[in-house]
């Protein structure tokens, strides 16, 4: 395990020492601000039934910059490592695959689970300001924070995926991204089929991230989506490790 903790301390570094890195998290901190703001704004608006987790967790401007954030994170991880050479040299030190590709996808999930602590902080603010809660419960701070953990750690590995398919950082951005526009949009197909049964608008609904989300950010936690997330979060980088060996022969 040695090994591996030296790879994935030198992708963490590999995230900082790239200016891309800096002008996400910039980017991303002002678009969850944007959100937050606009989430108030919302409410302000008279008498609603959700709180500002819901709201925040559940518009369009934060679903904008969670989707666009994966590609940008992954795109390079093996991408640029096969553009410039590097994965040759990697691969004669004593690593093994599974440590490489493991320790690139736990870097990418480090960076992505940092991006996300600055927002922790907006709804104690809240509160502290407006002596208001931000919540019914604590529940719903626990349950939105893990369904974004959980649907961060699949959608990463799709990233992970895309990027060890090509050695163009651009390709394996739009590959990550159309993949996960797609996932995401499959949770609307009962809306846009006809004579829709109610057995198949819940087969739907199982792979519906909005669903998902409107549920455990009301605090309802459902054990089938975290099934769903995790098992297909291991198939996907199991296919990565499976592409990775094949690709770095042919390098």
């Amino acid at each position: 395990m040695r090994q591996f903790f030296i790879l994935l301390k030198r992708e963490v570094a590999s995230f900082f020492y790239s200016p891309v890195a800096y002008v996400v998290m910039i980017c991303f901190v002002a678009l969850t601000g944007f959100d937050f703001y606009f989430a108030i704004s919302v409410l302000n608006r008279g008498p609603a039934e959700v709180t500002l987790v819901e709201v925040f967790f559940n518009l369009l401007p934060f679903w904008i910059c969670a989707l666009l954030t994966f590609p940008l994170i992954t795109m390079r991880l093996f991408a640029e490592e096969f553009k410039l050479g590097t994965i040759e040299p990697l691969m004669t030190a004593p690593v093994q695959d599974w440590q490489v590709v493991l320790s690139k996808y736990t870097g990418a999930l480090i960076f992505y689970i940092i991006l996300w602590i600055p927002s922790a902080f907006y709804f104690p603010i809240f509160e502290w300001i407006t002596k208001a809660h931000a919540a019914l419960s604590p529940g719903a701070y626990l349950g939105s924070y893990t369904f974004i953990l959980l649907l961060g750690m699949f959608y990463l590995s799709i990233g992970c995926l895309a990027s060890v398919l090509t050695s163009n950082q651009i390709i394996a951005a739009i590959l990550s991204l159309a993949a996960i526009i797609i996932l995401f949009l499959s949770g609307f197909l009962s809306y846009f089929v006809l004579n829709v049964t109610p057995g198949f608008r819940d087969f739907i609904g199982y792979f519906s991230t909005i669903e998902h989300m409107g549920n455990f950010s009301h605090g309802v936690f459902d054990t089938r989506p975290i099934v769903y997330y995790l098992s297909m979060t291991v198939l996907t980088l199991a296919v990565t490790y499976q592409v990775f060996q094949s690709r770095k022969w042919k390098s």
